[in-house]
């Protein structure tokens, strides 16, 4: 499983990553300490198996690593983390999924 590198820009409130040559973001809001993962973008053209898993993954190490918790508002993300047990540290009290 490779590490996908990630940018964060503020500006446009997205992380993003390029994958042969195609741009993948996750939307976000921040409030306080939670970081909102609203909306899920992957281009059709990125193929390669996994890809958005370790998108995902990325992007929670990334907020992780800030000690920020995360809400997730997209289904795709939310689906994740319900399989994906090991982040549930990372929801704030009182969200559950």
């Amino acid at each position: 499983m490779n590490d996908v590198i990630i940018k964060d820009n503020a500006f446009l409130r997205q992380f993003e990553t390029t994958e042969d040559g195609h741009l993948a973001k996750i939307e976000y809001s921040s409030q306080e300490r939670k970081v909102f993962l609203t909306k899920l973008v992957v281009p059709e053209e990125i193929t390669k198996e996994g890809f958005k898993e370790n998108f995902i993954k990325s992007v929670l190490h990334h907020i992780q690593e800030k000690n920020l918790r995360v809400v997730p508002t997209s289904p795709h993300i939310a689906g994740f983390l319900r399989k994906n047990r090991q982040y549930k540290e990372m929801l704030p009290v009182g969200i559950r999924i």
